[in-house]
């Protein structure tokens, strides 16, 4: 078997690391053939949960759980790290505007990124869960330095490819599976844009499956605000489908990509598309299985999704403005 894969999870006491955690410990992640190493970092108030959870995983008596610690010290939770799962942030509170969450929890990923650029190991690849996660991404990577190349960033825009995958299928009538090619192009927010005119129904283009004025004046919304949505009905955030989330978009990054499919993450922009490099946009990408991605090239945007595609890429550049002090920091 070959050695324990080293996993940080930040945030480790929050619900979604709840929800992650004792999955990644089962082998879901990274397959039935390979152990794992998994550091908990949280903030010092936090740790004595922490330990709580270190309890629960020494209960489980995961086959595949190598070793398990919890820190609140980065130096020690990051040290020659494989993977780093940003999770922990702070939730936007009653009132609070975007940006000003833009500006609550940009410190903290610029501390994230500083510890991956000093002590993760050499061929890590970063994940950054915690919102808003396009825009903390690039914060971190800054942070980073130079020993941590563009391609080993990512930011989830996952949890809104698998929303919009279900919604169209239940309104097509059709398995979750059948829906392919339905990539999230932008900004994870209401501006984000579930492309639906590439997206692929049964084999054939999703306007042949379902009405386009559905998928235009209730689909897109529906994907924008689903997040909203399960807020007022449940009085939290997502969690555990959060958490399946991230399993997907790792094990999309481990494990070759299907040659009629592709996925979605948000990425160091190459200039693809006529998308301004240094902002982190969720685009197509396939994979080949060693945890690198390649874009998606080609892809066809008509007039509507060009609109929608400008208007999120626009919202990036503000806030990419909005943290010019913390990236200059990095």
């Amino acid at each position: 078997m070959a050695a324990p894969v080293r996993v940080v999870v930040t945030g480790a006491t929050g619900q979604v690391a709840y929800a992650l955690i004792p999955r990644i410990a089962a082998g879901e992640m990274f397959g039935p053939g390979r152990e794992v190493d998994l550091r908990l970092v949280d903030i010092p108030p936090m740790i004595d949960k922490a330990k709580g959870v270190l309890m629960e995983l020494e209960d489980g008596a995961y086959p595949l759980l190598a070793r398990a610690t919890a820190t609140s010290d980065r130096s020690v939770g990051f040290k020659d790290a494989d993977w780093v799962l940003l999770v922990g942030s702070k939730p936007r509170g009653p009132g609070m505007e975007r940006n000003d969450l833009i500006k609550e929890n940009g410190p903290i990923f610029v501390a994230d990124g500083k510890a991956i650029g000093e002590h993760a190991g050499a061929n890590v690849r970063v994940a950054v869960i915690g919102n808003p996660c396009n825009t903390n991404c690039l914060i971190a990577r800054h942070a980073a330095g130079e020993r941590v190349p563009n391609d080993r960033w990512t930011a989830l825009t996952r949890l809104d490819q698998n929303r919009a995958r279900s919604l169209l299928a239940g309104k097509a009538g059709v398995h979750v599976s059948q829906v392919k090619k339905l990539a999230i192009w932008g900004n994870h927010s209401a501006t984000l844009y579930p492309d639906f005119t590439n997206a692929l129904v049964g084999g054939k283009p999703a306007s042949q499956a379902v009405e386009r004025a559905w998928l235009e004046a209730e689909f897109m919304p529906a994907v924008q605000q689903r997040g909203a949505a399960v807020i007022a009905a449940r009085g939290a955030s997502s969690a555990f489908s959060a958490a399946q989330a991230i399993l997907d978009h790792v094990r999309s990054l481990v494990n070759p990509t299907a040659a009629d499919d592709w996925f979605s993450a948000a990425v160091y922009s190459d200039g693809s598309y006529g998308i301004a490099q240094d902002i982190v946009a969720s685009l197509p990408l396939r994979s080949k299985g060693d945890g690198s991605y390649e874009i998606v090239k080609g892809v066809a945007l008509d007039a509507f999704a060009q609109g929608k595609v400008s208007a999120t890429i626009a919202e990036l550049q503000r806030e990419r403005e909005l943290v010019k002090d913390l990236l200059a920091a990095g």
